[in-house]
C-alpha cells in the first residue's frame, strides 16, 4: 500500500500531497539538494516543504553564501543588499 499524506507546508502554509511512500513520486522529488543546502534547510525547518518554498529556500542559501563572500572580499566596504 502506497502512502501518501496532505501536509501543510510550515513555511507558507500551501497544502500538498506528501507521497513518502513513494518518494520518486513525491512532489519534492524534483528539488535536487547538496548536503549544505539540505543541512541550511532543516535548520530551519524539521517537517516536509512544498517544492516552491524548497526551491526559494535553496536560492536564498546560495545568495546568503554570495553575500558572505563578498562581504570577506570587500570588508568595511560591504553594504548589505535592499530588501
Amino acid at each position: 500500500m502506497i502512502k501518501h499524506e496532505e501536509k501543510y507546508c510550515p513555511r507558507c502554509k500551501t497544502e500538498f500531497e506528501c507521497k513518502v511512500g513513494s518518494i520518486q513520486l513525491c512532489q519534492c522529488s524534483d528539488i535536487k539538494l547538496e548536503n549544505k543546502e539540505l543541512e541550511y534547510i532543516r535548520g530551519l525547518y524539521e517537517n516536509c516543504l512544498c517544492a516552491k518554498c524548497m526551491k526559494e529556500l535553496k536560492t536564498e542559501f546560495h545568495n546568503q553564501n554570495f553575500q558572505n563572500k563578498l562581504k570577506d572580499i570587500l570588508g568595511v566596504f560591504y553594504r548589505s543588499p535592499k530588501k
